[in-house]
């Protein structure tokens, strides 16, 4: 496991009142949200979408900085469709996942190289790295 020589950011939250069905809060109070289990009736997120969402924002970071690397103009209209599945095997719950990216008006083969290189620059890439069924498709 790699250790971080010096943190950049701590996201701090509290969750509260039912866990999936709760409250979680930011320290900075920038982030206050009604939570509910997926499928749900409830009129809240789910934990699932805050990590699709988490995951989305940083690869596109993660492209950002394959690109500048490459000497490439990222898209304007660029986009991450992330999708992250709560499931069972085996009587016990897992994750699985999806990215699909969209790069309009790249070459193929530049589209390509920029998203295999954010996938292993990424964050939230190396943290699911080897621990959850990871696609990612260029669309």
């Amino acid at each position: 496991m790699t250790r971080i020589d010096k943190v950049l950011y701590t996201g701090k939250t509290r969750t509260s009142s039912g866990g999936r069905d709760g409250e979680a809060r930011s320290s900075d109070g920038r982030l206050d949200i009604k939570l509910s289990s997926p499928g749900s009736a409830g009129t809240g997120t789910n934990p699932e979408q805050l990590f699709a969402a988490g995951w989305s924002a940083c690869f596109i970071g993660a492209m950002g900085k394959a690109a500048g690397k490459m000497k490439v103009a990222l898209p304007p209209d660029l986009a991450v469709d992330a999708e992250v599945d709560l499931g069972t095997a085996g009587g016990e719950y897992f994750l699985q996942a999806r990215l699909n990216v969209s790069l309009p008006g790249l070459d193929r083969e530049v589209a390509q190289a920029l998203t295999e290189a954010a996938h292993q620059t990424c964050p939230y890439s190396k943290a699911t790295r080897g621990n959850i069924d990871v696609a990612i498709h260029l669309v």
